[in-house]
């Protein structure tokens, strides 16, 4: 049962029981209807205690019933808030934990609230695009003031209980015991007799209303420029104010539902259901017994090697820290206590957070330091023969059932794997940088590795708060090979008319984090033409523009040279236009015999985008990746596409796949259109009018 009900000195006790948050899940939302029903029929019953078992109060809706029929069952949420409060007995929500979104309009739909300190109230619907559509709106401010609720309906940030003690949400903190002190508080108000108060009947008092809901629209508009739901909570919680509670709830309702069926709340949705489902593996259960990870290794200390050691002790795992000299040590250890005083200056962290951690680093020289490590993660030079000298030493060094893991970003796993006599041991970790910083972790999985180390690895990355996607083994594995053909359309559009800043100004628009070029600059435009220059051997009848490898020639390899598509100047990251390469591109296109055409913004986004979908299409038909909606995380958390489009496939599907696909052959038709042969799977799903996502 998803509702125990029991009774205690003339009190009843309802209490959820939908592990692990709660959620109000169908048969929930029943159980306490039926509850509160038990308990008006029983002459006993003096009032009614609500209270979650386990780890929460309520988290809110059940997740696990997100599209399906059971979601908008009878009872909805709101018929039993509406039961809940038409209660002839009080009823008396006694909070601990967790109370967001539908499990704190519960709880304000309750007579009294009676809460333990530490638990965080929240209604963080806004974070999926939408806004609190059983009364939230129209309750919280009666309960807390209009300012406090408006910053939490606005923010979706949790607040902890004890910071609202004294706003009139909570009749009582509980001191001792939650139950027991619940069932007193219960037990006196039950003998009071009289109406019973009910929040939606108190007043939203402010001095000035008006301006102050000016004053947050304001403040919110620039921010929330690409997400309505900010300002669409705004309207809801003013319309309670000017109308009064139930037609403030009739515009909460029509604003809930327009949100709904937004394509930017589409997109939200789509993340929060992804992150999670990134997590399963189809043919790992999640019952898979997982391997103890105590003690971590990292070799290598430079940026890379140096971030991957913060995601550890930042966990509380200690580090050894690997070099071959001690300047490069010494070297990787002044950066990493340097990152950890900018936090310390920012108020992040404390000094003497600062010192535990670096305490929990052991710098050596020695791979025999490495013998105890229950994981080791190596970060060198990116080049399969160093690799292989790496892996062949640890797997003369490191204990039987350790896990060697290669932050490698483009190279054979299972090349690296067969460096050793344990390759069921071996698995890929990608960071991508700064890895102390960016939430993805690109998992690769080889031919021989174990459904114990992948499982054990993906719990370590929920600890260590990463996002994790777990990739097959291919060149680039899922980011980088998808990227590769999105910078070769970049660099096609040159060749045929475009410059860096109108390519960069066009994605950045269509909400990027950063253009193509200013990616290239702030990488390394060297690393690029490393890759290229394999791929000329490897893939001979590819076509790429050499454009980039003439920059490459000029020493122009970015920020760190101070010039590459961009000028930059000392001390100053901002890129420039660069007039020697502006010149050079349009002194290739005529070199080549290529007439220079002016490029549309609008085919700039479709070219780039397009391109990632189309590379995405062939790695689910590859079975590199098991899911459309992994893709999208890959990119959502390390390749900056702009969250409110939800991903490369999701916003395939949002356009429709029909349309994809015939940009796609109309690009085919045209100018280097050797790239744009739709993948089958594009083809056979437009076919179908089924998206990636369907």
């Amino acid at each position: 049962m998803a509702v125990d009900y029991t009774t205690r000195d003339g009190i009843a006790v309802i209490t959820l029981n939908n592990p692990p948050v709660n959620g109000l899940g169908f048969s929930t939302r029943l159980g306490i209807v039926e509850g509160v029903e038990k308990a008006q029929a029983d002459a006993s019953v003096k009032a009614i205690v609500l209270i979650g078992a386990g780890k929460a109060f309520s988290g809110g809706a059940d997740i696990t019933e997100f599209n399906t029929p059971k979601a908008t069952q009878e009872p909805t949420l709101h018929t039993v808030i509406k039961v809940v409060e038409s209660s002839a007995k009080p009823v008396v929500a006694a909070i601990h934990s967790v109370a967001m979104g539908g499990g704190l309009e519960l709880a304000l739909g309750a007579h009294y609230r009676i809460a333990s300190a530490g638990a965080q109230i929240a209604l963080p619907e806004v974070k999926l695009g939408l806004l609190p559509g059983a009364g939230g709106t129209q309750r919280l401010p009666r309960a807390v003031g209009l300012e406090t609720a408006l910053n939490m309906i606005v923010s979706g940030a949790p607040v902890m209980s004890e910071k609202l003690a004294g706003s009139g949400l909570f009749d009582q903190m509980a001191e001792g015991d939650l139950l027991d002190e619940a069932v007193k508080f219960a037990k006196k108000v039950g003998a009071q007799g009289g109406a019973l108060p009910k929040v939606r009947d108190r007043k939203i008092d402010h001095p000035n209303a008006e301006g102050f809901i000016q004053f947050a629209r304001n403040m919110v508009t620039p921010m929330a420029k690409n997400f309505p739901a900010p300002l669409k909570c705004i309207d809801a919680v003013a319309a309670g104010v000017k109308l009064g509670f139930d037609q403030g709830l009739a515009v909460e309702r029509e604003c809930f539902m327009a949100l709904v069926q937004t394509p930017e709340s589409r997109a939200l949705r789509h993340a929060f259901f992804g992150e999670r489902a990134a997590s399963k593996i189809p043919d790992v259960p999640s019952n898979t017994p997982v391997r103890k990870i105590e003690r971590v290794g990292v070799i290598g200390a430079g940026t890379m090697g140096g971030g991957i050691a913060m995601n550890f002790i930042n966990a509380g795992l200690p580090v050894t820290l690997l070099e071959t000299k001690q300047e490069a040590l010494d070297r990787g250890l002044a950066t990493i206590r340097k990152n950890y005083e900018s936090a310390v200056k920012k108020g992040r962290l404390t000094a003497e957070k600062l010192e535990e951690r670096l305490a929990l680093i052991t710098p050596t020289l020695s791979y025999d330091d490495l013998k105890d490590a229950d994981l080791i993660v190596e970060a060198v030079f990116e080049e399969l023969g160093v690799k292989e000298q790496v892996f062949s030493k640890l797997d003369q060094v490191a204990k039987k059932g350790a896990i060697l893991a290669s932050n490698t970003s483009t190279l054979d796993v299972d090349k690296i794997a067969a460096f050793t006599r344990r390759p069921e041991d071996v698995v890929g970790m990608h960071f991508f940088s700064p890895a102390n910083v960016m939430k993805l972790l690109e998992v690769v999985r080889g031919a021989k590795t174990s459904k114990d180390v992948l499982a054990t690895v993906m719990q370590l990355a929920r600890k260590i708060r990463k996002t994790a996607v777990v990739s097959g083994v291919c060149d680039g594995f899922i980011g980088n090979r998808m990227i590769e053909q999105y910078l070769r359309q970049a660099l096609f559009m040159l060749e045929e008319g475009a410059l860096p800043a109108q390519v960069d100004r066009a994605i950045e628009k269509f909400g990027f984090a950063m253009g193509p070029f200013r990616m290239s600059d702030l990488a390394g435009n060297d690393i690029g033409w490393a890759i290229r220059k394999r791929r000329y051997q490897e893939k001979p009848d590819l076509k790429y523009s050499k454009i980039a490898d003439r920059l490459c020639e000029t020493g122009r390899f970015g920020q760190k040279t101070g010039a590459g598509w961009y000028d930059y100047k000392a001390g100053d990251r901002a890129a420039h236009p660069s007039k020697i390469v502006d010149e050079m591109i349009v002194g290739y296109s005529k070199e080549h015999g290529i007439e220079r055409r002016k490029i549309a913004d609008e085919e700039i986004v479709e070219r780039l985008v397009l391109a990632l979908v189309n590379e995405g299409a062939l790695i689910l038909e590859e079975g590199i990746a098991s899911k459309a909606s992994d893709i999208d995380m890959v990119y959502l958390t390390g390749y900056g596409f702009p969250l409110h489009r939800g991903g490369p496939m999701l916003y395939a599907d949002t356009i429709g796949l029909y349309n994809v696909e015939r940009a796609m052959r109309k690009y085919a038709a045209q100018t280097n259109g050797d790239a744009w042969k739709p993948a089958a799977r594009v083809t056979e799903l437009a076919a179908q009018s089924r998206g990636f996502n369907s």
